[in-house]
Formats: structure tokens, C-alpha cells, sequence
């Protein structure tokens, strides 16, 4: 999260994504994202005044641009390089908090929305990750992979890192991310081949 010096909403912001990765949406009050982020309450009001849904939807999307900046750089090494650093980015999460969070835009998305709404922060969630996969699709075709693969494990890449997440945190243990990484590895090093 960044420190006291980052500008007001963008430390609001940092910290509801934080708060948000720990307790899910549904859990958490813009009161308690905004203490959390050591911001005034009336702040949080003044940069978000649509309330929880809009600083929830900011913080999907911070949390998204933040890891697709990493994957950016990371894949220009090619796609095995990006898909380690998309794991070490949510082992080093895991671990340094205790396995107390996890990824806010999957915590978002698996909130039940209202009946026949789809809120902005959903919306944002969804967006993010077509972003990652795109990313990690890309890359992939870059690298010689078929349209239609690049595109299937790009998904598969995003859904298995966001899965072990979870069973991370449940687990206590890095064990799942180690398990994901080896056959995440050999299935892009196998498409990469032929």
C-alpha cells in the first residue's frame, strides 16, 4: 500500500483494494477502508461521493492496472517469464500478509451482485481480468501460439493463479502455487514447442 506521502485518493484507494483482498467487498464499510488507508472519512466522501461502489470499482481497477503494469514488463521476457512473475506477485501477497489476502478482483467477483444488476465494481473485475488474459495471450502469440490456444491458456493461466490463490489462504501454505506454477510452466512451454 503506498505510504502517508502518496496523495490522498490514491492511498484511499491502494487501501480499499487492501482491505478489500482480506475481507471482501461485502465485509467491509467505506468507514473501515478509509481508517485503513489512515484517511479522513469526509475525504473519502469528497474523491468518492458515489460511496462504497465507486471506491470498491477504483480499487479493481488499481489493483488490475498495478499487475498488468508487472505482467507488461515481465512478458517481454516471454511468457514463462510473465507467468512467474504473476506468481511470485501473489505468493509474495500470500505470504508477507499471512495468508490474509488475496486478489480484491476476485474477492469482488464472487459477491453476490443485487438481482438483475451487474454493480461497476463487477464490471471493473471483469475487465481486469480480460486484461491480464490478453496480456498473457499475446505474449503466447508472440511466441508462436496458435490464436485459439493462446487464448484458451491465457484464461487458464488467470482462472488457475486466481484459484490457488484462495486455496492458498485456506491452505496456510504455498504448496498450491508451487503445484499450479510446474504444470502452468509445462503446458506454455509445450504450446511455445509445437
Amino acid at each position: 500500500m503506498p505510504n502517508s506521502s502518496t496523495p490522498s485518493r490514491e492511498r484511499i484507494v491502494a487501501g480499499a483494494a487492501d482491505m478489500i483482498s482480506r475481507r471482501g467487498l461485502s465485509a467491509t464499510s467505506i468507514r473501515e477502508m478509509a481508517k485503513h488507508a489512515k484517511a479522513p472519512l469526509g475525504s473519502t466522501y469528497h474523491y468518492f461521493p458515489e460511496g462504497k461502489q465507486q471506491l470498491a470499482t477504483e480499487a479493481v481497477r488499481f489493483t488490475g492496472e498495478w499487475v498488468a503494469r508487472g505482467l507488461r514488463k515481465e512478458l517481454e521476457a516471454g511468457p514463462v517469464a510473465g507467468l512467474h512473475a504473476f506468481l511470485a506477485l501473489w505468493r509474495k501477497i500470500v505470504v508477507e500478509s499471512d495468508f490474509h489476502a488475496g486478489c480484491p478482483v476476485l474477492a469482488v467477483s464472487i459477491e453476490e451482485p443485487p438481482k438483475d444488476e451487474v454493480p461497476p465494481a463487477l464490471a471493473a473485475a471483469a475487465e481486469v481480468f480480460e486484461q491480464w488474459e490478453s496480456l498473457l495471450a499475446d505474449s503466447l502469440r508472440e511466441h508462436g501460439v496458435e490464436d485459439g490456444q493462446a487464448a484458451q491458456l491465457a484464461t487458464l493461466v488467470v482462472a488457475a493463479v486466481e484459484g490457488t490463490v484462495a486455496m492458498c489462504r485456506a491452505k496456510r501454505s504455498t504448496q498450491p502455487l508451487d503445484h499450479t506454477a510446474e504444470q502452468l510452466q509445462a503446458l506454455i512451454t509445450g504450446a511455445i514447442k509445437s
